[in-house]
C-alpha cells in the first residue's frame, strides 16, 4: 500500500480536511493502480463509507482522520457485529463473521496509506484484530441438476437459445469467472484447437494472466451453433462488436446480464435453491476432481488460482453429491430484459 502514498505525501497532518477528502483520494489512487480490479475499489468504497458515515454520529462527532484512534475503530468494528441484516424471507441475522473480516482488510489498507501519505501520524489500525473465519466447503450442484440447466434453454433456433445454451455449456466446462465469460473476444476461441483464452482481472488471484483451457465436446459444438447462427442475429452495428457474447442490444453481455441468465434457467429447471456463475465453477472444479478427469494443479491451471491452496478446498471425501437446497426462484425482472 505504500506505493498508492507515492507522491501523495504531506508535510503533516492536515485537520481542515473533511474525512470524505482522504478517502476519495485513496479511492482514486486504488484505482489508478494496476492490481486493483473495479470491483475491488467499489468493495472499499462501500465498507469505508459506512465508516465514515458512523464516525460523523459519534458523539461527540469525529470531523477529521487524525482524531480516529485505535479504540475508535475498536467501537467501529464492536458495532458492527451488532448490525442485523434482513435476509430472504425475512430472517433477521448478524452481519456475517466474513463481512466484518473484509471490512477490517479495507481500514487497514486505508490507515495504511493514510499514514503512509503523512495524512495521521500513526496508524490508528494496526491494532484490530480480524476475526477467524472458518473455511466452508463450496456449494456444488448434482450432476443431474448440471445437466438439467443446460438443457433449459430447450432446442429452439432464436439467437438467444443458441447463445444462452453455449454460455452455459462453455460455463461448466471451464470453469471461468463470470467477469472472465463476459470478457471474451470472438478471438478467444479456438475450436481448432479445442480450447479457450481466458484473461483474468488484474486484481484478481490470476493476476491479470491469461490461460489457456480445454473445453468439452459439448461446449465447442454449442459455441460453434452459436457463432454461425446465433450470434449475426444479435449484431445490430457495422462493424460489429468483437465480444464473442452479445445481448439483444448487440452490445458486450454483461456481468449483471449473465446473473440474470443463470436465474431464468434455473428457475426454468425448476432447481429451488440459489445458482449463481460461481456456483458453476465450484461444481466444475469438485466434479472434475471427483470424476478423476483432472488432478488437482491441473485444476488449479484451468481454474487460475494463484496459489494450490486455494484449490484445495475442492479436496473432500464425497459420499454423496449435494442435495438441492429449497428456496425460491427468482423471475428475471422485465426492465432487464435487454440485459440478456
Amino acid at each position: 500500500m505504500d506505493e498508492l502514498a507515492r507522491g501523495e505525501a504531506q508535510s503533516g497532518p492536515d485537520s481542515t480536511l473533511r474525512l470524505e477528502d482522504e478517502l476519495d483520494r485513496f479511492l482514486e489512487a486504488l484505482a489508478a493502480a494496476d492490481n486493483y480490479a473495479r470491483n475491488t475499489v467499489s468493495a472499499y468504497r462501500n465498507d469505508l463509507s459506512q465508516l465514515v458515515d458512523w464516525l460523523k454520529q459519534c458523539q461527540p462527532p469525529v470531523s477529521a482522520w487524525p482524531e480516529v484512534s485505535t479504540e475508535v475503530l475498536g467501537e467501529f468494528v464492536a458495532h458492527l457485529r451488532t448490525v442485523q441484516v434482513i435476509k430472504r424471507r425475512g430472517a433477521v441475522k448478524s452481519v456475517a463473521a466474513s463481512t466484518v473480516a473484509r471490512k477490517i482488510a479495507a481500514i487497514k489498507s486505508f490507515f495504511n496509506y493514510l499514514a503512509a501519505s503523512h495524512a495521521i501520524e500513526a496508524d490508528a489500525a494496526i491494532g484490530l484484530e480480524t476475526p477467524k473465519i472458518a473455511k466452508r466447503t463450496p456449494k456444488t450442484m448434482t450432476s443431474a441438476d448440471v445437466e438439467r440447466l443446460l438443457s433449459a434453454p430447450g432446442s429452439g433456433n432464436s439467437p438467444k437459445v443458441l447463445r444462452d445454451h453455449a454460455l452455459l455449456e462453455l460455463l461448466y466446462a471451464t470453469g471461468m469467472r463470470v467477469s472472465e465469460l463476459v470478457a471474451l473476444q470472438m478471438g478467444d476461441i479456438d475450436l481448432m484447437q479445442d480450447c479457450v483464452y481466458v484473461r483474468g482481472h488484474a486484481g484478481g488471484q490470476s493476476g491479470g494472466k491469461e490461460r489457456q483451457v480445454p473445453i468439452s465436446q459439448a461446449a465447442e459444438l454449442a459455441v460453434q451453433v452459436y457463432v454461425e447462427r446465433g450470434r449475426p442475429g444479435l449484431v445490430k452495428s457495422d462493424p460489429a462488436p468483437t465480444a464473442l457474447f452479445l445481448n439483444q442490444r448487440g452490445q458486450s453481455l454483461t456481468r449483471q446480464g449473465m446473473w440474470l441468465i443463470i436465474k431464468e434457467y434455473a428457475a426454468k429447471a425448476g432447481l429451488q435453491y440459489e445458482v449463481t456463475p460461481h456456483t458453476l465453477r465450484h461444481s466444475f472444479a469438485a466434479h472434475m476432481l471427483r470424476d478423476n478427469k483432472a488432478s488437482l494443479p491441473d485444476i488449479q491451471r484451468r481454474l487460475g488460482h494463484a496459489n494450490i491452496s486455494t484449490t484445495q478446498i475442492y479436496v473432500q471425501p464425497v459420499a454423496t453429491e449435494t442435495v438441492s437446497e429449497p428456496g425460491t426462484a427468482v423471475e428475471v425482472q422485465p426492465t432487464l430484459a435487454a440485459e440478456v
